[in-house]
């Protein structure tokens, strides 16, 4: 396939449509499906490098609700596990067992002396069953904590996100995570943007957190395992290890079930595997300590990777073809395979589904509108291969006459003694095959010479009538020997711009066509009228006619219609074809209308002479 810089608007139509279509079933169920299978496998397969934890989690288990009276009397393990912990003085505590109704008074008045010894407390805070209001601690609890904040997560199935913020009843909280950070790191001040929450710092230093306004805050959570993931340390263990300070000291402690014969909220993560709300708040907690967020991809961003993979397909498979250009297609889709997998390294999570559908679809489209466009290419070269053919069959067969008539005329004069009138008869007869062989030879050099541009287009004015006159009178010899009267309509006088031998020739051509294919007895009407500026040049017959499907191609070069082959009228086919082309180059355009058995009119417009309208 040719190398050329124009590129058709159909085959744009189809990149674009590729791009337009893998991003709007981006949006479906399936895709959001398979894009949440690869963020996951994406996370898996390159875990965050492991380190210093921040938090601890005290886990009440399945070993300390047996060793301490189970969840009656969950409570008192609380008040003695933090009167413990207390000793090791850490950095905050966080609690994640909902305390909103009044319980045994010595364990709760215990259980408050132990809060307020507690250093940077933060109570939990759930919404009520229905959604409708809140379920607050106590308030002889409440009055001891530095904040409260919500527990809930993201689970979609799996847990991916933890909303930074929940809003009911016009009240909003944080999160449980998000407070024990803000706390630790000494309250800092809470800046709210559209797009995230920036948190300024003691010296003016700030930490942008990307979490937007539309999705409640949500941030991506960088679970890790062991050892990069919190210790887990059971509740009964505070009151039993000596060293359990070493443990503890200057540490956030995230203090909640994880037996899962009490707990509620065991989820799914990314890691595969489930993980109980108290570990997935001390992660949340060290996803914000470490300030290594995944940012999702901007919109934007997607839309022009889209657009860059079927722009680059388009490219491809315009200027290569065979093995090359599916070589270099198939490198795009890996590179676009690839994306989603560079884009997490750097820590944005960029949707798989969009930007490989859209690297497929628009390889496919291009691929295909190539097949089909080179077929239909193929198709009529082969078309025109056979009618280029078919007339030089017929022009070679043409030639031999005036070639005979030459040869014979110079044999005789050579070879014999003729007399002065015979001779000059002979020379006559040379001359007119002669003429009419150079006529032939050049008509089919006309024919290239104008699809190719070649000829010098002549820019000066000359008289339509003229023209339409001279080539009538041309054409009358023709039309007299096939009883056909040529007559005139409208004539309108106009000054034309361009090469007047060239438009003789179409003119010429067109009333010669409208002779030799109309039968004896009819007419013959060439006209000229002024209309908007230009001037209808049109010739009209009641000839043979044509169909529909011919006048499709009655401009194709070599084409002639079934019937005009069936007159028996000689031909070759190329005359509409440079009759098109000479108008065209004259900044005109030709139409026809026709019917079978009635007739044609081939009609002619052409600019006017400015200077002369």
């Amino acid at each position: 396939m040719p190398r050329r810089l124009d590129i058709p608007v159909p085959y744009l139509a189809v990149l674009a449509a590729a791009a337009m279509v893998a991003l709007a079933v981006s949006f479906t169920p399936l895709a959001e499906s398979i894009d949440r299978y690869a963020y996951d496998w994406l996370f898996r397969l390159h875990p965050e490098a492991a380190g210093p934890t921040q938090s601890v989690v005290l886990a009440v288990d399945e070993q300390t609700l047996a060793l301490t009276g189970g969840m009656p009397r969950i409570r008192a393990t609380l008040a003695d596990a933090l009167e413990k912990a207390a000793l090791a003085h850490p950095a905050a505590v966080a609690i994640d067992i909902t305390l909103p109704d009044a319980q045994d008074k010595d364990i709760d008045a215990r259980l408050e002396r132990v809060f307020s010894r507690t250093p940077n407390l933060i109570l939990p805070i759930e919404l009520m069953p229905a959604g409708d209001g809140w379920q607050e601690p106590l308030p002889r609890f409440a009055k001891h904590a530095r904040a409260t904040g919500h527990v809930y997560a993201d689970p979609d199935p799996v847990n991916r996100r933890v909303p930074m913020e929940k809003a009911a009843k016009q009240k909003r909280f944080w999160a449980l995570s998000f407070e024990a950070w803000r706390i630790a790191a000494g309250g800092p001040k809470v800046v709210e943007l559209p797009d995230a929450l920036e948190v300024v710092m003691e010296g003016g230093q700030s930490r942008l957190i990307p979490a937007a306004r539309e999705t409640a805050r949500a941030v991506r959570v960088r679970y890790q395992r062991p050892p990069g993931a919190p210790p887990v340390i059971p509740l009964i263990e505070v009151t039993r290890d000596p060293n359990i300070h070493l443990k503890l000291a200057g540490k956030i402690l995230f203090v909640g079930v994880t037996a899962q014969s009490a707990a509620r909220d065991r989820l799914m993560t990314p890691l595969d595997s489930m993980m109980m709300g108290v570990e997935i708040h001390a992660q949340t907690f060290e996803t914000l300590a470490r300030g290594v967020f995944l940012r999702d991809a901007p919109p934007w961003t997607v839309a022009a990777v889209c657009l860059v993979l079927a722009v680059l397909n388009g490219v491809i498979f315009h200027f290569l073809a065979g093995w090359r250009a599916y070589v270099a297609a198939g490198v795009l889709l890996a590179a676009a395979h690839a994306t989603p997998h560079a884009a997490f390294l750097n820590d944005v999570v960029f949707p798989y589904f969009a930007t490989v559908s859209a690297a497929w679809l628009s390889a496919a489209g291009a691929a295909a509108y190539q097949y089909f466009t080179v077929r239909a290419e193929l198709g009529r070269t082969r078309r025109d291969k056979d009618r280029y053919r078919q007339a030089i069959h017929f022009v070679t067969h043409e030639m031999r006459t005036p070639l005979t008539a030459i040869q014979g005329s110079s044999e005789l004069m050579g070879r014999y003694n003729l007399n002065e009138e015979k001779r000059r008869e002979m020379a006559r007869m040379i001359n007119a095959e002669s003429k009419r062989l150079a006529g032939m030879i050049q008509t089919f050099l006309d024919v290239e010479r104008l699809s190719e541009g070649q000829i010098d287009l002549k820019r000066e004015p000359f008289s339509s009538t003229a023209v339409i006159e001279a080539c009538a009178a041309r054409a009358l010899p023709l039309a007299e020997q096939k009883k056909i009267r040529l007559s005139y309509g409208t004539m309108e006088e106009a000054v034309l711009l361009g090469d007047r031998e060239l438009m003789e020739y179409a003119v010429y051509n067109l009333l010669t066509n409208a002779v030799k294919y109309s039968p004896a007895e009819t007419e013959v009407t060439v006209a000229a009228k002024r209309d908007n500026g230009g001037l209808r040049l049109s010739v009209t017959d009641q000839g043979i006619g044509m169909d529909e499907k011919e006048l499709k191609s009655i401009f194709t070069k070599f084409y002639r219609t079934s019937k005009a082959e069936a007159s028996g009228v000689a031909g070759t086919g190329i005359g509409l074809s440079i009759v098109e082309q000479i108008v065209q180059v004259h900044r005109g355009s030709i139409t026809v209308a026709s019917t079978p058995g009635a007739g044609s009119c081939f009609t002619v417009v052409l600019p006017v002479h400015e200077a002369a309208a």
